[in-house]
């Protein structure tokens, strides 16, 4: 099996091939959250470079919670042309592609207005920039019902749009992650304890989705392989995970790691472990995919064709490439006609971590932003430079945003 073979997933659709575009931050939101212009360019790119699965940048289920102001928003009362355009250009290459779909939780800046919710008060502890985040009050019932019934709604509203799946964003920190992990639910009731418990809100989203989409239509989740945090989610956590939703109807999990905390989807743990320097998260993930019922994607750091080669000899069905690909958008179809292709992103190495690790997702931001604009082939931006650069996007986004929601407050 090759990265050119094709993969028939569950549900009957087939992935032209084993290489997929994993979902990455984007940041390019529109005037009322929505998808521009820009998007669908940058999706066209890449759906140009020969990938058999795209993976959006997460999509809020909800416009009051927010991950970043720039986040596009998909509810039940959006306008669809614009996410129609964004599906097009994203499948003009012939391949699948997902909408993924997300609610923060707790990973909320401060300064973004609204409520903040979580699976318990459990507050965001990174030190010193702790501080940046809104601590979290604990979801009521029927807020997580309510939660349930927009993730529903959201893919719903995905499929009518174009797009041929969605991923159910459960790792890296987030809603359904939070819940998931035992160092942020301490709840007693029946979302908290057990891990059948802390699964509970994740297996009734996948099972709310799967309601209200077609059979043809796929859904997939995202999970941590672990939180790379002493006390948290881990490997074995997560095979269990895998098989409970290998009983629901999905038709793909991929696996990766980390979360704001431990840094790990930067290629750095908090608990002690070491992570490899490319395919981050193939060691922890390797007991999972000799025993899994569900095609397994493997993602984290995949950057040479080699790598995704060897994760697929590993029982990988799909590989998923990231960073990389906001360096290289042929990275794919490039693999795919047997080059030894390679796209490296340099590191920035400063004694603080979390900054370093800012300041390299800022520079990927950069690639991005200029890919979207139509640069054919952007440079890596100065780290501090880039820092300043994305400083000053937020702001703006921050601005639109507040103005939208004021204005859907005078609507109603």
């Amino acid at each position: 099996m090759g990265l050119d073979t094709p993969l028939e997933l569950p549900n009957g659709t087939k992935l032209p091939n084993r290489v997929a575009k994993a979902a990455m931050e984007e940041f390019l939101a529109a005037d009322g959250q929505l998808p521009g212009p820009e998007l669908a360019e940058l999706y066209r790119r890449w759906a140009e470079g020969g990938a058999g699965l795209l993976i959006t940048g997460h999509v809020m289920v909800d416009h009051r919670a927010m991950a970043a102001p720039a986040d596009v928003v998909l509810e039940r009362d959006t306008p669809l042309e614009p996410f129609r355009r964004w599906a097009s250009a994203a499948r003009s290459g012939g391949g699948q592609v997902w909408l993924q779909i997300n609610h923060p939780g707790r990973v909320v800046n401060s300064d973004l207005p609204g409520p903040v919710w979580s699976a318990s008060d459990v507050a965001v502890d990174i030190g010193r920039y702790s501080r940046l985040y809104t601590p979290p009050a604990p979801m009521t019932p029927e807020r997580i019902e309510e939660t349930v019934r927009r993730f529903a709604d959201t893919a719903r509203m995905a499929e009518a749009a174009g797009f041929t799946g969605v991923e159910v964003h459960a790792a890296h920190g987030y809603l359904i992650s939070q819940f998931l992990s035992p160092l942020t639910n301490r709840r007693t009731d029946r979302w908290g304890g057990s891990l059948r418990n802390r699964a509970r809100l994740l297996l009734d989203v996948v099972t709310a989705i799967r309601r209200e989409v077609s059979s043809g239509f796929a859904v997939a989740v995202k999970l941590n392989t672990a939180d790379f945090q002493r006390g948290g989610f881990d490997a074995d956590d997560a095979a269990r995970v895998v098989d409970m939703l290998s009983e629901l109807a999905v038709d793909l999990v991929e696996l990766s790691g980390g979360s704001l905390e431990s840094l790990a989807t930067n290629g750095h743990a908090a608990d002690g472990s070491t992570l490899a320097r490319e395919a981050y998260f193939l060691d922890a993930a390797t007991p999972i995919l000799a025993t899994a019922k569900v095609p397994i994607m493997i993602t984290g750091g995949v950057r040479r064709r080699t790598v995704a080669e060897s994760a697929l000899a590993r029982g990988a069905a799909v590989v998923g490439v990231a960073t990389a690909l906001a360096v290289d958008p042929t990275l794919p179809v490039r693999w795919l006609l047997g080059e030894e292709a390679a796209a490296e992103v340099t590191p920035v190495r400063w004694r603080d971590k979390a900054i370093a690790a800012a300041a390299t997702q800022a520079t990927v931001h950069c690639r991005i932003a200029a890919l979207a604009k139509g640069d054919a082939n952007p440079k890596q931006a100065h780290p501090a430079m880039a820092l300043l650069w994305e400083r000053r996007r937020r702001r703006a986004a921050l601005r639109r945003y507040r103005s939208w929601l004021d204005s859907r407050v005078t609507a109603n």
